[in-house]
C-alpha cells in the first residue's frame, strides 16, 4: 500500500526569551509537584481557606463534627465495629487482626479522619472544580498515612513479622533497596523479560499491509474457512500500545475475534519523539483513522463496508470520523467504505464529567504542562503513567509497596503489568489541543469541535452503536461514556462491565467473576437516566465479548470464503515496526 501525503501543520511558534525563562522556570518546579501546577493547587487551597476563613459558622460545623468523630474513636476503645474485618468496603482492613484492639481503634480513627475530611473539603462558595481537588489531595494524604502502610500500626505485618523471625521484613528491605538503586536480580530480569512482542504477547499471526508516519496497519490472518464479509477495523487509543487487545493467546481479543470468523485489522500508532511535535488533532484523524478506513477499503472491498471499533480516546477519534463520513463535501470521506457499525469501548463523547481524571486539567494546568512538553516536543510516557497511578494510588501505590517493602511479597509481573510499563508518548501541539477541545471546552458534545474548518456534529451517527463501559473505571467513568445517548439518536446497545478501564475490556470468555449488564435503546429512543439504566438492565454472567459477537454478526452478511492477500501488499509480519519503538526519557 501506498502512504498518502502528510497534512500540512504550521510550525511551532519562536518563543521570546521570557518565554523561555518561564518555560525552563516551569520545566524546573515540574519534578517537585509531579508535574501538576503549583498555581492551579495553590487556588484550590486558597478557594477552601479564604471561604472556610469567612464562615465562622461552617468552622463550629466541623469543629462540633471533629468533637463527635473524636468522641467516637475514643468510645470505639476495646469494642470492635459493626463494618470490621471481613465487612470492611476497604481491603486495607479486612483482616480479622484489623477487629482486635488497638488496631480496631486506629481503623475507627482513620475512618472517623476520612469521614471527617470528606466533609471540612466542602464550603459553600467554593467552585465544584475547587471542591473536588481538595477532596482528592486530602484522600491522596490520608491515604499515604493510613496505618495499613506503616509498620508499627499494621497487625497483618507485625503477625508476618513474627511469624517469618523477620526473613520477610528483610527480604522487604532488599526489594526496596533494589528499587531505589535501580540494580535487579537476574531472576527479576528473567521475569520481566518474559514477555517479548511475537513471541509471549502480541503472537496472534497477522502482517503490516499499510504504514504512514503515524500508523501502521496490521491485518490478521483468518482462523476459519469462511468469514463474514465485513472487515472489523479497531482503532486503539494513541496513549498506548495496541497489543493491550493482542495479550496472551487466552485472552486476546484479536485472536477470540478471527476465531469467530471475523477478518480483523489493527491500527499500530508509531511512538513520537521530538520530531513530531507539531502534529495535530486533525492529524491523528486523518493519518490514524481515515488512512486506515481507506486502506481497508482497498484491501477488502467498500461493498459490504466496516464494523468499526475503538477503544478509549481511539474511541472519540473514531466517533467523530464516523460523524463526518456522512457528511457531503469533503472529498477525503467520500471515498471510504461505509462504515456499518460503530463500537466504542470505555470512550467519552461527553467531557462534561470525566471523572477524577478531569481533576487535572484546567486552564493553569495546561498552560504549565505547555510549558513542559515544549521543550521536549512530547509528553513522555512517564509522566502520563504518573497521573493514572496517582488515580490508583490506594492499590497500585501504597497497598502495593505495603506489601513488597513489609512483607517481602514481589508482586509477579503478568502480560498486562508488562503493557502497562510499555509507555508511548504525545506530540505537544496534540496533547494541548486534546485537552483543550474536549475535556476543557468540551467541544465535541457541544457541537464546537472542527475539522479542517467543519464543526462535527455527533447527531449525524445514524450507523447501530455497540457502547461499552466498566464499572471501575477511573479514566472513562461509564456514567460519562453512557452520555453519547444524549448526542445522536443511533440504536444504541449499551453494556455495563465488571471490571476497570483495562481489566473490564480484557474480559475474555471464560475469566473468573465477570458480569456485565447489556440493554439497546431503538433508533429515536427515548432517554433513561444512568442510574435507572443501572437499576433495569438485565445481568448476565461471563464475558461481554460472546455478547459483542453476537451483535456483530447480527449485523454481518452471509460468511464467505477469506480473500486472499497480494503478496505485495505485505510490508512486514505482524506485530510490526512502530510497536517495538521504546524510548528512555
Amino acid at each position: 500500500m501506498t502512504t498518502r501525503k502528510k497534512t500540512a501543520t504550521p510550525p511551532q511558534t519562536e518563543e521570546t526569551p521570557t518565554q523561555r525563562l518561564d518555560r525552563l522556570t516551569h520545566a524546573t518546579i515540574a519534578p517537585l509537584t509531579g508535574g501538576l501546577s503549583p498555581v492551579s493547587l495553590a487556588l484550590a487551597m486558597a478557594d477552601w481557606g479564604w471561604h472556610l476563613g469567612v464562615s465562622p459558622g461552617r468552622q463550629l460545623e466541623l469543629a462540633a463534627l471533629a468533637a463527635q468523630l473524636a468522641k467516637d474513636t475514643l468510645l470505639a476503645d476495646g469494642k470492635v465495629p459493626d463494618d470490621a474485618g471481613t465487612a470492611d468496603d476497604d481491603p486495607r482492613f479486612r483482616h480479622e487482626a484489623w477487629a482486635q484492639w488497638p488496631f480496631s481503634q486506629l481503623r475507627t480513627g482513620f475512618r472517623n479522619t476520612e469521614a471527617f475530611w470528606r466533609e471540612a473539603a466542602r464550603v459553600p462558595g467554593m467552585t465544584t472544580h475547587h471542591v473536588d481537588m481538595t477532596q482528592f489531595f486530602a484522600r491522596q494524604w490520608l491515604g499515604m498515612m493510613a496505618p495499613a502502610n506503616w509498620l508499627p500500626t499494621n497487625p497483618v505485618v507485625l503477625k508476618d513479622v513474627v511469624e517469618s523471625k523477620g526473613r520477610h521484613l528483610m527480604a522487604g528491605a532488599q526489594n526496596w533497596l533494589r528499587d531505589v538503586t535501580g540494580i535487579h536480580t537476574p531472576e527479576e530480569l528473567a521475569q520481566t523479560d518474559h514477555f517479548r512482542f511475537g513471541q509471549d504477547v502480541a503472537v496472534t499471526p497477522g502482517k503490516v499491509v499499510f504504514r504512514n508516519r503515524l500508523i501502521e496497519l496490521i491485518r490478521y490472518d483468518a482462523q476459519t474457512s469462511k468469514v463474514h464479509p465485513e472487515p472489523v477495523l479497531i482503532i486503539p487509543s494513541w496513549i498506548m500500545k495496541y497489543y493491550i487487545l493482542d495479550l496472551s493467546p487466552h485472552n486476546s481479543m484479536v485472536r477470540y475475534l478471527v476465531e469467530q470468523g471475523h477478518t480483523v485489522y489493527m491500527v499500530s500508532w508509531r511512538n513520537p519523539d521530538a520530531s513530531d511535535h507539531d502534529l495535530t488533532m486533525d492529524d491523528y484523524l486523518h493519518m490514524g483513522v481515515i488512512d486506515a478506513l481507506h486502506a481497508v477499503g482497498a484491501l477488502s472491498g467498500t461493498r459490504h463496508g466496516v464494523h468499526a471499533m475503538g477503544y478509549c480516546l481511539g474511541g472519540t477519534l473514531l466517533a467523530i470520523a464516523a460523524a463526518l463520513g456522512r457528511r457531503g463535501g469533503m472529498s477525503e470521506y467520500s471515498h471510504m467504505p461505509t462504515v456499518r457499525t460503530l463500537t466504542l469501548l470505555a470512550a467519552q463523547t461527553d467531557f462534561s464529567e470525566p471523572g477524577e481524571l478531569g481533576l487535572f486539567i484546567d486552564e493553569s494546568q495546561v498552560g504549565f504542562l505547555d510549558n513542559i512538553t515544549r521543550g521536549k516536543g512530547y509528553l513522555t510516557g512517564e509522566q502520563m503513567a504518573g497521573s493514572f497511578q496517582f488515580l490508583h494510588s490506594r492499590d497500585l501505590l501504597w497497598t502495593r509497596r505495603m506489601r513488597e517493602y513489609l512483607m517481602g511479597e514481589r508482586e509477579q509481573p503478568n502480560d498486562l503489568m508488562a503493557w502497562n510499563a510499555d509507555t508511548t508518548r504525545m506530540p505537544a501541539r496534540m496533547h494541548h489541543e486534546y485537552l483543550t477541545s474536549l475535556y476543557l471546552h468540551n467541544a465535541l458534545a457541544n457541537g464546537t469541535y472542527r475539522v479542517r474548518g467543519r464543526a462535527v456534529s455527533l447527531g449525524d451517527i445514524h450507523m447501530p452503536v455497540f457502547l461499552v463501559g466498566t464499572q471501575r473505571d477511573h479514566v472513562s467513568p461509564w456514567p460519562s461514556v453512557y452520555k453519547l445517548h444524549h448526542l445522536c439518536d443511533a440504536e444504541i446497545t449499551f453494556v455495563l462491565t465488571s471490571g476497570g478501564h483495562n481489566a473490564g475490556i480484557v474480559s475474555e470468555p471464560g475469566h473468573p467473576k465477570r458480569s456485565y449488564q447489556i440493554e439497546t435503546r431503538p433508533e429515536h429512543g427515548s432517554w433513561v437516566d444512568h442510574t435507572q439504566w443501572a437499576a433495569q438492565a438485565p445481568s448476565h454472567e461471563g464475558s461481554w465479548w460472546t455478547a459483542w459477537h453476537a451483535w456483530l454478526a447480527a449485523h454481518s452478511g452471509h460468511k464467505v470464503t477469506p480473500p486472499k492477500l497480494a503478496a505485495s501488499a505485505v510490508l512486514c509480519n505482524a506485530p510490526g515496526e512502530y510497536v517495538m519503538q521504546r524510548y528512555t526519557d
